[in-house]
């Protein structure tokens, strides 16, 4: 793993560096360095002044006679062609002298001058729209405005709801963290918002990175917010070789197979992964399902118009990966006549929906389908996604060197007291204080089991504290269906170790185990049974016992036992 998360690393990094590789010095003025000559020089430089530079506009200057009327031959009177050839030169002159004088100081007011079409009139429109398009670049930028406010509601598993006052730009993993600040829960990184359409029947776990507001804005008003947990979301990174058969993926390079290799091959946008492989697909504006052959590429999805043939001339765009979002078909078989309940969706990102726009499919299993919707993500999204899988694995290593999850503020209130001698005090050291938590939990169910014997010879007490206490517990769910049951491990990620507990629905003294394991759901009956006129709880037949539930769980969070797996995550329902 440590070799994948460094591969991964390099790679993002070679990323985020791309856009700083051609860069170039600038001067202050925003022109390209080069080599300027040097001060003292300058003055050897210039050009010798001519001796009509030298002549001052102050000094007088010699002004020709006027002709004027006469008869001719009259001595005031200057020839017509000499007059006109004076006056001609004199202009000439004139313009001369101006041209090789120094530079003149820049009139102020150059609309003063001339009309409209004079040049200069025109050179001072051209100077003053070069000065305009020159200021943005030398002004700094005005501030951007500030986000605003606005109220989200936002519903959990059991129907509660709670309104939210977020910013506009807040995304979609701030919002869950602070549902989980303010419903005390345990942050374990595994909480996810869900974007959740009844009326179609579809829903999705919104991606850490989006904005919360914007994807609101693509939803319908009969749409919701769910608040739920999610084992499943990053499990592609923790071992991504389990997800793709090798018969559904293609390279366009040579592969060896490595899991750092294939992580790499999926978020390098350089590289073009397929994703190919037979799908039930819903014809548009028919309830028939049609069975194509089916490949996923970075520029979108297509089916093949002649059986397995993936010649461009064969391949019809089926979907756009940009401006759409797959989703879980929740009621494909009642809804919308689904072969099976492994149905998904890609429908466009916009809130005014028509049903010829949906994209419906269906896999043949569930590890196909999981295959499907983890390669769209990947696709989509790229290094982003892993970007969003990194960040709680980085916080996590700052923080304490505990490997409990990080619990809310309440709970990190509490401190582990020692109170066997005459004073209490703190214990610091964490195994000494995890070892005084384990002798309380075994002390606490010895005053149990005494208390229990005591009180069932009271009439007054027929019910042990043993057959309740599992009740409150998160990971008991009391009496739901077998289908329910397995439609909260579906939702809440189909991961090993995934598990609940329920009531069951053929023996109403026994309780049900129902389990994950290579994304399948498997049932186990716990049956009571009689010992020394003590009730206990038995997975195995009575091979190994347990007093209450609550041993039960502990003993196979840290044994597999009869099970396929240990149990690791319980299915939760919080109430916000």
């Amino acid at each position: 793993m440590n070799d994948i998360n460094s591969s991964l690393e390099s790679l993002n990094s070679a990323c985020n560096m791309q856009s700083d590789t051609d860069t170039v010095p600038l001067l202050q003025n925003g022109q390209h360095a080069s080599n300027q000559p040097a001060a003292s020089g300058s003055r050897s430089l210039q050009p010798q002044a001519s001796p009509r530079q030298k002549v001052q506009r102050s000094q007088p200057v010699h002004i020709l006679p006027i002709r004027r009327k006469g008869r001719r031959g009259d001595p005031g009177e200057v020839p017509r062609s000499t007059e006109e050839m004076l006056n001609r030169r004199l202009q000439e002159e004139d313009q001369q002298f101006r041209t090789s004088s120094l530079p003149a100081i820049p009139n102020p007011f150059p609309e003063l001058c001339g009309g409209p079409g004079s040049p200069s009139t025109a050179a001072a429109a051209a100077a003053t729209a070069a000065a305009a398009a020159a200021a943005p670049s030398s002004l700094p930028p005005p501030p951007s405005q500030p986000p605003t406010k606005q109220d989200v509601k936002v519903f959990s598993e059991d129907g509660t709801s709670k309104v939210v006052e977020i910013l506009t730009d807040m995304t979609a993993r701030d919002l869950c963290q602070l549902l989980v600040y303010k419903s005390h829960c345990v942050d374990d990184n595994s909480w996810t918002l869900v974007e959740h359409h009844p009326q179609l029947g579809l829903e999705r776990c919104l991606e850490d990175h989006e904005i919360v507001v914007q994807v609101e804005s693509t939803m319908p008003s009969e749409s919701k917010f769910l608040f739920r947990k999610n084992y499943a979301k990053y499990e592609f990174f923790k071992n991504p070789v389990n997800f793709f058969p090798d018969q559904m993926v293609t390279w366009c390079q040579q592969s060896n197979g490595s899991q750092a290799q294939l992580l790499q091959n999926f978020l390098n946008s350089s590289s073009c992964p397929e994703i190919q492989g037979f799908l039930q697909v819903k014809e548009t504006g028919r309830k028939s399902w049609k069975k194509l052959y089916v490949c996923l590429r970075r520029s979108g999805l297509y089916y093949s118009t002649k059986g397995t043939s993936k010649e461009p001339r064969h391949l019809q765009l089926l979907a756009d990966l940009e401006e759409s979002s797959i989703f879980y078909l929740i009621a494909g078989k009642k809804q919308y006549n689904a072969p099976n309940d492994h149905g998904m969706c890609i429908k466009p990102n916009k809130a005014k929906i028509e049903m010829k726009e949906l994209r419906l499919l269906c896999a043949e299993d569930e590890q196909i389908r999981t295959c499907w919707m983890t390669a769209f993500r990947l696709l989509k999204y790229g290094m982003l996604l892993y970007q969003n899988y990194r960040i709680p694995q980085q916080r996590k290593a700052l923080l304490s060197p505990f490997n409990t999850p990080v619990r809310s503020v309440s709970e990190n209130s509490l401190v582990a007291m020692d109170f066997s001698g005459q004073t209490g005090r703190v214990i610091d050291n964490p195994a000494e204080a995890q070892s005084a938590a384990l002798e309380e939990g075994h002390a606490w169910r010895k005053r149990s089991t005494r208390m229990n014997i005591l009180s069932s010879q009271s009439p007054l007490h027929p019910s042990t504290l043993n057959s309740v206490i599992h009740r409150t517990q998160h990971w008991f769910h009391g009496r739901i269906s077998r289908e329910e049951s397995h439609r909260i491990i579906k939702q809440q990620g189909l991961v090993d170790g995934l598990f609940l507990l329920r009531d069951s629905q053929s023996n109403p003294k026994a309780f049900v185990l129902t389990l994950c394991h290579h994304q399948k759901i498997k049932n186990f009956q716990i049956l009571p049974c009689e010992d020394d006129g003590q009730t206990f709880f038995t997975l195995d037949d009575g091979n190994t016992k347990f007093s209450d539930l609550i041993q039960l769980v502990d003993f196979y969070q840290l044994n597999k036992g009869v099970l396929p797996c240990k149990l690791k995550h319980h299915c939760i329902r919080v109430a916000l």
